[in-house]
């Protein structure tokens, strides 16, 4: 069995300030490897930054810095943006960096050998800042200016000598390898969207351009530098040491199991990066998950409408579990999602402080009290205890599928039942009233309790990582003992060591008046 998993955020445009969307790509794509981890997979997981192009020549320009040296600078903001968002990325690539430039001179050489490349000239509306192509139909007036009906931005009409891929001559075997793999776009409703245009009928794609320099020169035409999303999509495999085909990262990761993006940037991953790798005789990512906006209260965030919710700002006042809990939790993956600082602080009072946090809390203090801070020992479980861990272990195949098809709602729904069952379980219990009567008692509950908390914290780990390896690493549950395969696992829990002390996990949020 293939033991490997490979999956990708889209690298980050460095530019501007990170935004939720930024986070919510992040934190997803971070959730499902760590999971992936907990199966003992061999995980690669890459972000990066973006950094050629019109856009990013113009705002270095603007700040008076040459290219480079302004893409160092931001990179580096990025780059800490990892730390800050707890990501357990594996590497982070950049556009500028010399391995990345040599896949992209390969690919661009393969498309010249398979004859998918001739020079003409281009005429049509472009968009810089979203670096994207539009036809007639997807423009719309705007006060006299011309707009992305998609995006809102801005687009001019340019006329240059370019280099053009013969995207084109593509449709009919894109249609077909959809059809093939149903599963190749997802959810449902974005491999609806991506048949569509590509049964209308593609028109070939220009992937070179003459008016600026900051991007990489095309092989024997230092006049023309690659268009960016040729460009930019190619770190896929840059960071794998392509074109060294028989490199070991290479073998073990191509394909990709997932690319993580937005909507935004579908018609790319699921149209212009399967054609350009068919050209090259290269194999296609296994699946594109195209998940929705993050809107604050039903609304995009703008500016003009200021309702931005800053990702740094709601990290520093209520932490980062607590962001990354919420927004899975919130938003259902692939659909757009409305989010709030007061439904943000509901989720946190009610799922995290009242739910998962009290659970340890009291479960913790009343055994520090009453057995002198360690796990009961050779407990005996009767029928109730037994069928209350039962019913999470028999759920742990489908809550891997859940997380293998990113259903990642469905996921953190039936975990936070479980727990929400372990609270009943033990208030029901009262281990408070049977210990005078039945010690004995006593220590099974307290044992039952505990292992369904271990349980519980693994398969919280990859949402909220920091708050369940605290748990864990209090009950002595440590490094590869974090796993799938432990949930299965009595022995695991040490009743002869003493347990660490354990803080408070969430801190519940007043609200304002």
């Amino acid at each position: 069995m293939d033991k490997n998993f490979y999956i990708t955020t889209p690298i980050y445009y460095p530019s501007g300030k990170p935004h939720m969307g930024h986070a919510y790509s992040s934190i997803v794509a971070d959730i499902f490897a760590r999971f992936k981890r907990l199966e003992n997979y061999n995980v690669l997981f890459l972000t990066g930054t973006d950094e050629h192009g019109q856009k990013i020549e113009k705002e270095a320009k603007k700040n008076n810095k040459d290219p480079k040296q302004f893409c160092d600078e931001i990179s580096e903001t990025f780059r800490s943006l990892t730390k800050i968002l707890n990501l357990s990325n594996d590497d982070f690539i950049r556009t500028t960096e010399k391995r990345h430039h040599n896949s992209v001179i390969e690919i661009w050489n393969r498309l010249i050998k398979s004859g998918d490349i001739y020079l003409d000239k281009y005429s049509g509306w472009y968009s810089v800042s979203d670096e994207a192509f539009y036809d007639e139909d997807e423009i719309e007036d705007n006060n006299g200016k011309k707009i992305s009906k998609s995006s809102g931005s801005a687009v001019e009409w340019v006329e240059e000598e370019s280099y053009f891929f013969k995207l084109s001559a593509w449709s009919k075997k894109l249609l077909e390898f959809y059809k093939k793999n149903p599963n190749f776009i997802l959810p449902e409703s974005r491999k609806n969207e991506v048949v569509k245009f590509v049964e209308k009928g593609l028109k070939d794609l220009s992937i070179s351009r003459t008016s600026f320099t900051w991007g990489i020169p095309v092989p024997k035409d230092k006049n023309h530098v690659i268009y960016v999303w040729l460009d930019a999509l190619t770190n896929y495999i840059s960071a794998l040491n392509f074109p060294n085909t028989e490199d070991v990262k290479y073998k073990n990761f191509w394909p990709a199991d997932v690319h993580i993006i937005g909507k935004d940037i579908l018609r790319f991953h699921a149209v212009f990066w399967p054609a350009f790798l068919l050209a090259a005789n290269l194999p296609l990512p296994k699946r594109i998950f195209g998940h929705g906006w993050i809107l604050s209260d039903d609304k995009k965030m703008s500016k003009s409408l200021g309702n931005i919710l800053d990702p740094l700002e709601i990290i520093n006042k209520y932490g980062i579990d607590q962001l990354r809990y919420y927004l899975v939790k919130e938003v259902s993956l692939g659909n757009d999602g409305s989010i709030s600082l007061e439904n943000l602080k509901n989720c946190i009072n009610n799922d995290l402080a009242n739910n998962y946090g009290n659970l340890c809390q009291r479960v913790f203090s009343f055994i520090k009290k009453n057995c002198d801070n360690k796990i009961p020992s050779n407990p005996k479980l009767n029928d109730t205890d037994q069928k209350f861990l039962d019913n999470l272990k028999k759920s742990v195949p489908k809550l891997i599928s859940l997380m293998n098809n990113q259903e990642l709602n469905e996921y953190i729904k039936t975990v936070v039942k479980f727990s929400f069952d372990a609270n009943k379980y033990f208030n029901d219990s009262e281990p408070w009233i049977v210990k005078k009567k039945n010690p004995e008692r006593m220590n099974a509950i307290l044992f039952t309790i505990v292992e369904q908390i271990k349980n519980i914290s693994i398969l919280l780990n990859p949402i909220i990582p920091n708050a369940t390896n605290k748990v864990l690493t209090m009950i002595n549950i440590v490094g590869k003992n974090i796993s799938i395969d432990k949930i299965k696992d009595h022995n695991i829990l040490k009743s002869n060591k003493e347990l660490g002390n354990l803080e408070i996990l969430f801190t519940k949020i007043e609200h304002d008046n």
